[in-house]
């Protein structure tokens, strides 16, 4: 397997490469690492204008240094293709992933089409990133625009995300992830209803919220990550440990209208779409600490079919980690909850199915997996299948397995 992971410089797309070369047991090819040491050594060049030296990466080299140093790219790539071992690549690519010559040349040197990333920020969030690490090759930097994806098939990441909800959105993107002990209880139970979470278990619905949430930091003259403590919870409960009482109903109402609004790269999850389908409208139902508006939205913006019964914080008092919101969804389809499985990514959502007296399923990516206490932890309805049995019910197995 070759992977390519691109970005403009300061997208984190070097600390993302090496954490997903580590998870695939692939090397990791970076251009930097392989060119620049020789280079710098090199000191500065020859200003072929006669003016003063030059520093390797300025703009009047690039027409001579760019070919050399993706040449020299290509070449350890090839070598790695020939030993029959993949890699894990990192570079700008930014002529390649334009198509045309450059790309059929990466092409050539994989001996296949590699599986490409391209993580994306905003200008201001490069420009602030290179300015905390003050690298001097930086300064040098021509940028293509970060509103213009790439043109070539790839896998779009927003560089806001943390380095592990990067990596889980890869390794799903992939059809990869943890081996699944097929020996645990869960896969000996009969289950009548599944219940299943929205945001991070469903769908990808990050990018939007870490948006929405930071807009309404702003708007608020507020700093920090708002939801770094809340992930799963009510945005009212959140934002009752952030606001003084008197302002939070201001402030809920507007990152309902905010959120509700934000769905533009909204999608389901791999195996997501799968799991609904598998089981009848009077055996699911979706329950999530969003409102009814914006689960809606956010619902109909990734192309899943809607359950007949979906929870929101709108029907109820008390929101995760309180069991009342898996009660609920429960009892709207006449099942007991030794009789249900929860589908859920959060602690806060996993505390409130066990409370509820559920069987749950944690799925790893918004949080780490030491931090899901599940009867099962996997990291993705993709590696599930949920399998009617003559009985009545289905029955949980690994994907893997027959």
């Amino acid at each position: 397997m070759i992977v390519v992971v691109a970005g403009a410089a300061g997208s984190g797309k070097t600390t993302l490469g090496r954490e997903l070369a580590r998870a695939l047991r692939l090397p990791l090819l970076d251009l930097d690492t392989i060119t620049n040491p020789l280079l710098d050594g090199l000191g500065a060049v020859s200003d072929p204008d006669g003016a003063e030296p030059l520093h390797w990466n300025d703009a009047k080299l690039r027409p001579t240094m760019r070919p050399a140093r993706y040449a020299a790219l290509r070449a350890v790539l090839a070598d790695q293709r020939d030993s029959g071992v993949g890699a894990v690549l990192v570079a700008p690519f930014t002529a390649e992933l334009r198509g045309g010559d450059e790309w059929d040349a990466l092409v050539e040197a994989a001996g296949t089409v590699p599986k490409v990333v391209w993580l994306h920020a905003d200008a201001a969030t490069l420009a602030a990133r290179r300015a905390e690490r003050g690298a001097e090759r930086d300064t040098h930097i021509v940028d293509p625009s970060t509103d213009t994806p790439p043109a070539i098939e790839h896998l779009s990441i927003e560089a806001a995300l943390s380095t592990s909800q990067q990596l889980a959105a890869v390794q799903r993107a992939l059809g990869l992830g943890r081996t699944i002990e097929a020996s645990a209880p869960i896969f000996d139970q009969v289950f009548a209803a599944g219940l299943f979470d929205l945001d991070g278990t469903l769908i990808d619905s990050t990018p939007a919220v870490n948006r929405s949430w930071a807009q309404l930091a702003r708007e608020y003259g507020l700093e920090g990550d708002l939801l770094a403590a809340g992930h799963g919870q009510p945005a009212a409960q959140v934002l009752a440990g952030i606001f003084p009482p008197e302002q939070v109903a201001e402030a809920l109402a507007r990152i309902i209208e905010i959120e509700a609004d934000e769905v533009a790269d909204v999608i389901a999850l791999p195996g997501a779409a799968e799991a609904l389908a598998a089981l009848g409208d009077d055996a699911k139902a979706i329950v999530t600490s969003g409102t009814r508006l914006i689960a809606g939205n956010r619902i109909a913006a990734a192309g899943l079919v809607r359950p007949e019964v979906v929870v929101t914080f709108d029907d109820v008092t008390k929101g995760k980690p309180d069991p009342e919101p898996f009660l609920l969804g429960r009892t709207r389809l006449g099942m007991e909850s030794q009789q249900c499985v929860v589908f859920e990514d959060a602690p806060a959502g996993l505390a409130a199915a066990r409370a509820a007296g559920c069987w749950t399923v944690g799925i790893a990516g918004t949080h780490e997996a030491h931090e899901l206490d599940a009867d099962l932890v996997i990291d993705g309805l993709f590696q599930l299948r949920l399998e009617p049995v003559v009985e009545g019910g289905f029955r949980l197995f690994p994907a893997s397995l027959g």
